[in-house]
C-alpha cells in the first residue's frame, strides 16, 4: 500500500482553509493508502508561542482531525505528534548540512514570516529541512497540502534526489497532492491573503470550533468589490472568487456550476449561500469534536502512532546515518 503523509501546525485553532486543503484530502484518500497524519508541533515554535496554549492546541488538532472524519481505528491510519519522535530533527540537521543557505531564505513563507518580525530565529529559516525530514522518513507516494506548501515539499523533492544521486537510493521523491478546488482559501477582509489560524483580524479567518452565528456573521462581512457581478478571477476578484471557492467546497458544487448558479444574483445571495454551506458541514464537525475530546481516546491514539512511527523514522534513519558517514565502521 502506498503511502500518504501531512501535517498542519498547532499555532492555532484550524480553519476551514485546512480543511480544504489538508484534512479533506486525507479523510478523501484514508481507505486507499497508509496515511502518516502527524501535528508538527516543532514548526509551531518558529515564531513564539505560549507554551500551555501549544499544549492545548496539540491536543485540540488531533481531536478536530477526528471530528472532521479522519478514522483513527483504520489499521493504516498513523496520528502522532512531531516532537515525540526524535528522527525528524536528527535527519533535518543532516539535510541542513547539505542544503544551500539560499534555498532556504528563497523560500515563500520564510520571506512572509520574517517580514513580520524585527528579529527571528535560525528555525524560521532552517524549518523547511525539518519539513523535508518530515515527509522523507517515510517515504510517502503522495504529500497532500495547500498551494502555499508546494514549494516546501518542492524542496522535499530536491533534498531526496541529491542524496539519491550522491549515496543510492535512499528516499521515495513525493508528490505534491492539491486539491484541485479549495488549495488556498482566502483571509475575508484581505483576499490578497491566505486564511491564516493566526491572523490578528477577528473577522478574517472562520475557523472549525465556530459557532453557527460566528460563521455567518464573518462570510457576510466578507470583503468583495465594487461592480457587483459574480465571476471567478482571483486576479482581479479575489474576495468574490474566494467566496465562490468556499461554496464549492463545502457545498461539493462544481466551481464552474457555481458560477453559473449565481449568475445574475447579488454579492448578498453568494455569501448566504457560502454561510449555509459552511454551516451545514462544519457544526456536526464541533459536535464531533466535543464527543472526542470527552472520550480519552486521544492519549491511546497517540501513544500507537508514537511506536509505530518511530520505527519506522529509525530504520530510515539508520540507512541515511550510515550513508553520510556517521558512527563506527
Amino acid at each position: 500500500m502506498d503511502r500518504l503523509l501531512t501535517g498542519l501546525q498547532p499555532s492555532g485553532a484550524l480553519t476551514i482553509g485546512n480543511y480544504c486543503g489538508g484534512i479533506s484530502q486525507i479523510v478523501n484518500y484514508q481507505n486507499e493508502y497508509e496515511t502518516f497524519l502527524f501535528v508538527p508541533d516543532m514548526h509551531a515554535i518558529t515564531v513564539p508561542q505560549d507554551p500551555e496554549a501549544l499544549h492545548r492546541n496539540i491536543i485540540n488538532a488531533i481531536a478536530m482531525y477526528i471530528a472532521c472524519g479522519v478514522n483513527p481505528d483504520l489499521p493504516n491510519m498513523h496520528i502522532y505528534i512531531q516532537s515525540e519522535n526524535l528522527y525528524h530533527a536528527n535527519l533535518s540537521w543532516i539535510f541542513e548540512c547539505f542544503t544551500p543557505h539560499g534555498d532556504l531564505t528563497r523560500m515563500h513563507q520564510f520571506k512572509a514570516k520574517s517580514a513580520l518580525h524585527e528579529t527571528f530565529t535560525e528555525g524560521l529559516v532552517t524549518y523547511p529541512d525539518l519539513m523535508a525530514a518530515d515527509i522523507l522518513l517515510y517515504d510517502p507516494k503522495y504529500v497532500p497540502t495547500g498551494i502555499d506548501q508546494k514549494q516546501h515539499v518542492e524542496l522535499a523533492r530536491n533534498i531526496a534526489i541529491r542524496f539519491n544521486n550522491r549515496f543510492g537510493e535512499l528516499f521515495r521523491v513525493p508528490e505534491p497532492l492539491i486539491p484541485s478546488v479549495g488549495a488556498k482559501i482566502r483571509d475575508l477582509q484581505s483576499p490578497e491573503n491566505k486564511m491564516s489560524k493566526s491572523s490578528t483580524n477577528p473577522k478574517a479567518s472562520v475557523f472549525l470550533s465556530d459557532s453557527e452565528k460566528d460563521i455567518r456573521k464573518k462570510i457576510m462581512s466578507a470583503v468583495t468589490d465594487s461592480d457587483g457581478v459574480i465571476s471567478f478571477d482571483e486576479q482581479n476578484k479575489p474576495g468574490v472568487s474566494n467566496l465562490l471557492t468556499i461554496y464549492s467546497v463545502f457545498a461539493g458544487v462544481n466551481l464552474e456550476d457555481a458560477v453559473t448558479q449565481f449568475d445574475g444574483a447579488g454579492y448578498g445571495d453568494l455569501k448566504k449561500a457560502a454561510a449555509e454551506a459552511v454551516v451545514s458541514k462544519v457544526i456536526p464537525f464541533r459536535d464531533k469534536y466535543n464527543e472526542v475530546i470527552s472520550s480519552g481516546i486521544i492519549n491511546d491514539i497517540l501513544n500507537s502512532g508514537r511506536e509505530y512511527s518511530t520505527e519506522i523514522a529509525r530504520e530510515k534513519y539508520e540507512l541515511v546515518r550510515r550513508a553520510v558517514g556517521f558512527g563506527r565502521i
